[in-house]
């Protein structure tokens, strides 16, 4: 079984009872959760894009020499 986050954003509570139906109907199991996430949504968006962006071959390596001279 493989776990999934999908946000809805309804309007009211049928809406929500419309999905929970729906996902019964299907046989899926679900749990609801109004946590927000701690993470301000643009930080997370960069990160996100930098995980793909050395998917897709973009970025550099450094060595162990070049990071230790950052500091010196």
């Amino acid at each position: 079984m493989k776990a999934v986050n999908i946000t809805a954003y309804t309007d009211d509570v049928s809406q929500i009872e419309a999905i929970k139906a729906f996902m019964k109907a299907m046989k899926i199991k679900f749990e609801l959760s109004n946590e927000k996430s701690p993470y301000n949504p643009e930080f997370v968006e960069k990160i996100k894009q930098g995980d793909e962006d050395l998917k897709n071959g973009k970025g550099r390596t450094v060595t162990l020499e070049e990071l230790d001279s950052l500091w010196k």
